[in-house]
């Protein structure tokens, strides 16, 4: 009975995931609404998502605006962008916030670089972890009989090629930032 990947695949493919939301709150040199995604806003006595409070458009390649679904809400927002220390400026008017991200300086880009590195380090050693997993349960399988040794290398191979084809995409998802941030 051929074993089933299904696991090893999801594994890989949420690694994937995350590795693209991580690349997306790493600013390069445009403004995009993904990179204030992480800020949380006090507003109505909760912590909200400012996705949930406001729209973010984009008005040039280094300003957002800000537009809250509610005008109150429009002090709370301001201060919660300055307190998420993006490294930008915050200027309110009375349509919403506007966030102005400063240019690139080549020292930037380089932690930018290395702070890419270790997130696509990250991803592959949780593509590592979900490999080791399926080759013990393969092994473990062997052991109790449920498979034979002809089986475990030809899931062995199979299990390869399938990691392979995870970190290559998760390469490419580096390279795509990392031409971003060079550019």
């Amino acid at each position: 009975m051929p074993y089933d990947f299904k696991t090893l695949k999801d594994s890989l493919r949420e690694a994937e995931e995350w590795l693209v939301r991580e690349f997306g709150g790493i600013r390069t040199g445009r403004a995009t609404p993904a990179l204030l995604d992480s800020v949380v806003v006090e507003a109505y006595g909760a912590r909200m998502s400012l996705r949930d409070l406001a729209s973010t458009t984009t008005e040039d390649a280094r300003t957002l605006r800000v537009a809250p679904y509610d005008v109150s809400t429009l002090k709370a927002i301001e201060r919660a962008i300055q307190n998420a220390n993006l490294g930008v400026s915050v200027v309110a008017d009375d349509r919403g916030v506007r966030v102005a991200f400063p240019e690139l300086t080549a020292e930037r880009r380089t932690l930018l670089m290395k702070l890419a590195r270790g997130k696509l380090e990250e991803a592959r050693i949780r593509s590592r972890g979900a490999r080791d997993s399926v080759w013990s349960d393969i092994q473990e399988r062997e052991r109790d009989g449920e498979m034979g040794e002809d089986d475990k290398f030809r899931a062995k191979e199979e299990m390869e090629k399938l990691a392979q084809e995870g970190n290559r995409s998760l390469e490419a998802l580096f390279e795509k930032k990392e031409k971003e941030i060079s550019i």
